[in-house]
């Protein structure tokens, strides 16, 4: 997981239990960040800049904007080892549809 600087991972609601972001391996989180609530970000997904994570990130999705949706996927397997911060030929059509 890379995680870059000024990143929320939040709780959410004020009852007790489990109310974090659970953030999966091979996950790249850009600069500014937000993540909250008891939500997933899968396998080898990337959140860009600035986004707002309000619900779950399926695996080798990338997550972006306020509040963020599916706008297509990473170029590796990995982004947090390729450090991979681009934004390549994004699609608004992605088959996970308009929102996460």
């Amino acid at each position: 997981v890379s995680i870059l600087q000024s990143v929320t991972l939040g709780g959410t609601g004020k009852s007790g239990g489990d109310r974090h972001p659970k953030i999966r391996e091979g996950v790249m989180i850009g600069a500014g960040a937000k993540i909250l609530g008891n939500i997933e970000v899968g396998r080898g997904a990337k959140i860009g800049a600035g986004s707002v994570v309000l619900q779950p990130v399926p695996p080798h999705t990338t997550a972006a904007g306020v509040p963020a949706r599916i706008v297509g996927k990473p170029d590796s397997d990995k982004p947090s080892m390729d450090m991979d911060q681009h934004f390549n030929g994004i699609n608004h059509t992605f088959e996970y549809g308009d929102g996460i």
